[in-house]
Parts: structure tokens; C-alpha cells; sequence
């Protein structure tokens, strides 16, 4: 996401439209087809603003992620609660894409982002236990 973002920043100063064009040259695709006259529309919409602010966005959200990698590296329990909100986000989205048009992918990603939220919630509950645990041993101590 990073990279993306500073890719998109590289189109600040320059005419959307142009490098548009060229991609869709690149890609050996007509400019005359329809989808191809759609992606060129929506270049000839982009201003720098935009451009800076899917950056600032695309910043945002991979410092998000490096922050919650590190988190997780460390085992903090922020970082175990963040993953398991930003992974619970997807599902709604996941499950809709899969009753639209189901296939095996979508599924392995729905069944692979579910895994991943279940072991973060797991992880949470087994904290809690342990901090319950540690509460009454000390007030038992007393």
C-alpha cells in the first residue's frame, strides 16, 4: 500500500489523462472500448488534491498496518485487538462478495480472514483468563 501510495503521489503535476493513456498502451488495450473510455473519464477527473489525498490515505493506512505488524511482533495486547477489529471489517464485505458471485477464492479468503479473527479473539479471551487468574490468586494472597 505504501508503494501504491507512492505511485499515486507521482502523478501529482502531471496529466492524468497521458498516463492513463499510456497504460491502457502498455496494456495493449484500445482506448475505444468501453471500460477503456470509463478508466479514461475518471482520469480526466483527477486533480492533484486528489491525487494528495488517496496518498495521505494510502500513508495512513500502511502506517496502520506497520504499527499493528509491530504490535503484533510484541505481543501487545493493542496490537491483538487491533487485528482483531481490522480483520472483523472485512468479513460483512467478504461474505457479500461471496453470496454475489461465489467461487473458491472468496471463500479461502473469507475462511482465511475468519481463522485469523478467531485466533485474535481467542488470543483476547485467553488474556483475560489469565489476568482473571492472576486477580484472585492475589486477592487470595491477602
Amino acid at each position: 500500500m505504501l508503494l501504491a501510495g507512492f505511485g499515486v503521489l507521482s502523478l501529482v503535476h502531471r496529466d492524468a489523462w497521458d498516463v492513463a493513456e499510456n497504460f491502457l498502451e502498455w496494456l495493449h488495450i484500445s482506448p475505444d472500448g468501453h471500460y477503456a473510455q470509463v478508466f479514461l473519464n475518471l482520469a480526466d477527473q483527477v486533480t492533484d488534491r486528489k491525487v494528495w489525498a488517496v496518498a495521505i490515505g494510502a500513508l495512513a493506512y500502511s502506517s496502520l498496518r506497520f504499527a499493528e505488524a509491530y504490535g503484533l511482533w510484541g505481543e501487545r495486547p493493542w496490537a491483538e485487538w487491533l487485528a482483531l477489529v481490522s480483520g472483523a471489517i472485512y468479513l460483512p464485505f467478504e461474505i457479500f462478495e461471496l453470496a454475489r458471485k461465489p467461487d473458491l477464492v472468496r471463500l479461502a479468503i473469507l475462511v482465511i480472514n475468519l481463522a485469523v479473527v478467531l485466533y485474535m479473539a481467542f488470543l483476547r479471551v485467553q488474556a483475560r483468563e489469565r489476568t482473571n487468574v492472576a486477580a484472585t490468586a492475589a486477592d487470595s494472597a491477602d
